[in-house]
């Protein structure tokens, strides 16, 4: 490139920068920000209609008379144990392998207070990271015929409780038939239906 050249390059530069600023003469800078602005995090959707759902059935369940299908739904089953799960699960429960590591009594709660009393002792030692509950139901001595139908309801309840893996009769030494061993998922979050 020769001197020449040179010069009207640099001539074109000065010039174009003159031009540029005409162009933003009286212009002002933006106030500088010093944060984001981020929106929040959205929640997660919730199945409103579901859980509203799922609110009414325990609510007829809780205010109204036992069907004929409650009470044959209630058998006589000492244990349980939830479906896919080996029979050693309740075989290791039975004896003692899972040391107890809450309980609750439910003598003197009508079926209604009991209900509300399991499905919060449930979930309160689901987020507590608890495995293996005690329940006291009782033997029904107290009860109107002397029944024993807390007992029976509290296995309905466990059974269809999905956090629930398995439960069985304490033994004599912890309650016998008035009462229950109950082992719960590992950290699981609670999905109640009953």
């Amino acid at each position: 490139m020769s001197q020449r050249d040179h010069h009207s390059a640099e001539d074109l530069a000065m010039e174009d920068l003159a031009i540029f600023l005409a162009a933003v003469d009286g212009a002002r800078p933006l106030p500088k920000r010093d944060r984001v602005v981020l929106d929040a995090p959205k929640p997660s959707p919730r199945p409103r209609q579901r859980e509203l759902d799922e609110a009414a059935v325990i609510g007829e369940l809780l205010r109204g008379p036992l069907a004929i299908d409650d009470w044959l739904d209630l058998g006589g089953a000492d244990s349980f144990v939830r479906s896919g799960l080996s029979r050693t699960v309740l075989r290791d429960l039975r004896r003692g392998r899972w040391s107890i590591q809450g309980h609750v009594d439910l003598h003197g709660m009508n079926r209604h207070e009991a209900h509300e009393q399991v499905t919060g002792f449930v979930a309160e030692s689901l987020a507590a990271g608890r495995r293996c509950l005690r329940i006291v139901h009782g033997r029904g001595h107290g009860s109107p015929g002397r029944e024993a139908i807390l007992r029976q309801l509290v296995k309905v309840w466990l059974g269809r409780c999905n956090d629930v893996l398995a439960f069985c009769h304490a033994p004599p030494s912890d309650g016998g038939d008035g009462a229950l061993w109950v082992l719960l998922k590992a950290g699981g979050k609670q999905r109640e239906r009953s």
